[in-house]
């Protein structure tokens, strides 16, 4: 049988029904639920915003009040955000061979490669659980369709509500105005060439929509929104679940009874901002801007002080365009080897974690620290070999 779009998005949804459904028996019969614990709090923040209250009503409730408002059919049929997590895959995958087809790649070809992301079982699995990460993907999809079909303002205004909606994007903005270099130039002389008009478009819109939604939400729900939505991730100490190399400072940090906190988690968002948002964008962008992106999530996301398997998800809806012209695919044995090599140390690390967490068992030192480190080693190998593919 010949693979069709009709047939490939089909069998994405059939997938993530088949999730759906096992994860409704798991939660109704089983010990450990397969629902995501950030689902609960997604929905019970919608609850409290039907009420007439606010979502920071509810405690560890992180994101913007707009996600709370969108899962207010949830205070009705509870399942509704997982439907429309799952829906966020598929436009993100549809969008996916829009982009292929505007970069030249015969269908058959893009199909395969839009695969990776539509047919990913770690991928329907997670938006099933309850992540909104989903919703992220095609947000993003979106916003590189946009660029390459040269609609500049969409892609500003797109660019901005991304932000706004999880701030990780952010290190796009650079790459995005950097590749911006062929239309004419509206100033001629020094560093002012650089200025041009799809980049003052760009730049407008996209600063327009962002201070649009940010200024909104924060006349409608004040400091809280400022302090839950963003500033909170200066300083947050997640320990649970956290593949990061700064995972046990974090644990140590959170204590009550530690009196000198060691300052180094909250100063990890400057390594891993430069090299995300200025080194790479710079180095990249103008080569291939959606490789350029892939890389850079990657890096952000293995510099992240806070990495759990939903951020996986970041880079995973990239992966298809850096994949047709990689090294990894060209040369099996390392395609294999990086695979296997990621999910044997993501698992060493779910095996003691699980200890840890489940068991109450001391597995920091080795147990914790080891496969902390041997995963962080294993990214940083296969992002200079992204790297050096670009």
């Amino acid at each position: 049988m010949r693979l069709s779009t009709s047939s490939l998005l089909a069998s994405a949804a059939l997938i993530r029904v088949g999730f759906f459904f096992y994860g409704v028996y798991q939660d109704a019969t089983a010990e450990i639920r397969f629902t995501d614990i950030d689902y609960f709090v997604f929905t019970d923040a919608a609850k409290f915003t039907a009420q007439g209250g606010s979502p920071y009503d509810r405690a560890t409730y992180r994101y913007t009040p707009i996600l709370a408002w969108l899962l207010l059919p949830t205070t009705t049929y509870f399942w509704f955000g997982k439907l429309l997590f799952a829906l966020g895959d598929i436009v993100a995958g549809w969008l996916m061979l829009r982009i292929f087809q505007i970069r030249g790649m015969e269908e058959s070809r893009a199909l395969k490669f839009a695969s990776v992301w539509l047919l990913n079982p770690m991928v329907a699995t997670i938006s099933t659980r309850g992540s909104s990460e989903g919703l992220l993907g095609a947000l993003v999809i979106a916003l590189l369709w946009a660029v390459y079909e040269r609609k500049i303002v969409l892609a500003g205004l797109l660019a901005g509500y991304s932000v706004h909606f999880k701030i990780y994007p952010v290190i796009y903005i650079p790459s995005i105005l950097w590749a911006l270099d062929s239309s004419p130039k509206l100033l001629g002389t020094g560093l002012l060439k650089w200025v041009n008009k799809d980049r003052v478009y760009f730049g407008l819109a996209c600063l327009s929509s962002f201070s649009l939604f940010t200024g909104a939400m924060y006349y409608i729900y004040g400091e809280p929104f400022l302090l839950h939505t963003y500033l909170h991730h200066l300083s947050r100490s997640d320990h649970r679940h956290n593949f990061s190399p700064y995972n046990i400072l974090l644990y140590i940090s959170s204590s009550p009874n530690v009196v000198h906190k060691s300052p180094y988690p909250s100063l990890a968002f400057i390594p891993q901002l430069f090299i995300s948002g200025v080194f790479l964008p710079f180095m990249l962008a103008k080569k291939d801007l959606a490789k350029s992106m892939f890389v850079q999530t990657f890096a952000f996301v293995t510099f992240n002080k806070v990495c759990t398997s939903q951020y996986f998800m970041w880079y995973l809806v990239l992966l298809p365009f850096y994949l047709p012209s990689s090294s990894m695919l060209r040369n099996k044995h390392l395609g294999v080897g990086a695979l296997l090599l990621w999910t044997l140390a993501q698992a060493l690390w779910l095996q003691q974690g699980y200890e840890l967490e489940y068991l109450n068992r001391s597995t920091f030192v080795p147990g914790i620290l080891a496969a902390t480190l041997i995963f962080f080693v294993v990214n940083i190998w296969i992002l200079g070999i992204a790297i050096d593919d670009i």
